[in-house]
């Protein structure tokens, strides 16, 4: 799938960190390198697939069709190939087992719409090999969706509740909540690279690019794997940032 989300921003109380300055500072630093990377990742998704979307594959398949081919090819019959508006917003359904492609890549015969219509391919070949990462990320997502929409609310909650009784019981459940999205974001990166990758071989052992065609699609694929990293790594920093402000004011005396 072609996006990301992350959390940039944390909120800090002006209180000391205790023993835990350094978690607050290693945090802080890895934020700053994440955002910087979230801006980086995503002009470089854009000029990428801007550059390479105006490069017509020799062969002349639509996105649609590697998606179909490649479905046929190794023998996955149950899962549907349909257009979806919008720009990059191409994602398979493992639930209801529909590879989506944006309206860019389903009917495009650009190399970059076959590097996105292959990599989302992957994730389907993943769901019918019992990819175990793929099946993680499946079955922990209610859980997630559940997660994200509380535990920011009970992070603030908790903190503004410890300004007064230096009680963070709210602010950790908040925290041990936001750790489940960290570990989804975490485990979303093998399963994007491992797309990439079927992506690539495929593209190149079915015949869909010739050889001189490979390294644009790569370069699309690239990019956008550099979103998923931001995102783990945003993520990651703000969980820790949290738990140093948390941590660090629990041990405070009153």
């Amino acid at each position: 799938m072609f996006y990301g989300g992350y959390y940039p921003y944390g909120y800090g109380y002006g209180y000391g960190y205790g023993n835990f300055s350094g978690l607050y500072m290693l945090s802080m630093l890895l934020l700053i390198a994440a955002i910087i990377l979230a801006f980086y990742s995503q002009w470089r998704v854009n000029s990428t697939f801007n550059k390479y979307s105006q490069v017509q594959n020799r062969r002349g398949y639509t996105g649609a069709d590697v998606a179909r081919q490649l479905l046929y090819n190794t023998g996955i019959t149950d899962v549907a190939v349909e257009p979806i508006k919008g720009n990059l917003t191409d994602h398979y359904d493992p639930k209801n087992k529909v590879l989506r492609l944006s309206d860019n890549v389903f009917s495009s015969r650009s190399i970059a719409a076959l590097g996105v219509a292959a990599h989302e391919t992957g994730h389907a070949i993943q769901d019918n090999v019992g990819y175990i990462p793929l099946k993680i990320r499946t079955g922990i997502y209610p859980a997630v969706n559940f997660s994200s929409r509380l535990a920011m609310p009970l992070i603030l909650l908790g903190l503004f509740i410890g300004m007064f009784s230096r009680v963070y019981t709210i602010a950790l459940l908040g925290a041990i909540l936001y750790a489940v999205v960290v570990f989804f974001q975490l485990v979303t990166l093998p399963v994007e690279f491992n797309a990439s990758s079927r992506a690539m071989k495929n593209l190149k052992n079915y015949g869909y690019l010739d050889e001189d065609e490979i390294p644009g699609a790569r370069s699309v694929l690239s990019a956008a794997a550099l979103t998923y990293v931001a995102s783990a790594a945003s993520a990651l920093a703000t969980l820790l940032r949290f738990l140093a402000i948390i941590l660090g004011n629990s041990g405070r005396r009153r």
